[in-house]
């Protein structure tokens, strides 16, 4: 296993749409899985798609790893259970209810950064696993978000392209002014 480069905004690779896997079962997909798997845990992330590691494929890996339930975070972002590691190769996601929530996203490939993002509340995902079984789940909450998220990788989409409103984007450090802001604003 070897943790890899993640390539930032900007590079061509992540403007790409990603090509399909042929078969999920194959050596070489299962060591890129290991070494995504590896990197996405060195850099603390809750999810990374190949792209991200300059591989234009149609894999991700996602968690929502304990780390998120410290810090300055919105319930939103905090640690789920329901979203275990998890591989999906060829991911097809489907709307189950058109509802939308909003919340902070960061991201490996836009480092320092967080913007505020409206996505489907309610999704089902589907794809295949390094054994090839198929995974079709259910997501809600903070499991949508990163799935959603990672899959955008896979069409050459990154968070910032899907906000509403950019005067929503920040730095990580400085996000702690908004937070207080929306608390001196929000109705008692």
């Amino acid at each position: 296993m070897a943790i890899l480069k993640i390539a930032r905004m900007g590079h061509p690779v992540l403007a790409r749409r990603a090509d399909p896997v042929p078969d999920p079962t194959a050596p070489e997909i299962k060591r890129l899985v290991a070494d995504m798997v590896e990197t996405m845990e060195d850099a603390q992330g809750a999810g990374l798609a190949a792209p991200q590691i300059h591989v234009p494929l149609r894999v991700v890996v996602f968690q929502a790893p304990v780390g998120r339930s410290e810090g300055n975070l919105t319930d939103a972002e905090r640690f789920d259970h329901t979203a275990p590691l998890t591989v999906l190769i060829n991911p097809a996601v489907e709307i189950v209810d058109p509802k939308t929530e909003g919340g902070w996203e960061g991201c490996l490939s836009v480092p320092g950064m967080r913007g505020w993002v409206e996505r489907s509340a309610h999704i089902r995902y589907a794809g295949f696993d390094t054994e090839g079984r198929r995974i079709v789940r259910v997501a809600k909450g903070f499991h949508a978000r990163v799935v959603q998220h990672e899959c955008d990788h896979l069409d050459g989409v990154l968070y910032p392209q899907r906000m509403r409103d950019l005067k929503k984007l920040l730095f990580e450090s400085e996000i702690h002014h908004w937070l207080e802001r929306e608390e001196e604003e929000a109705p008692v």
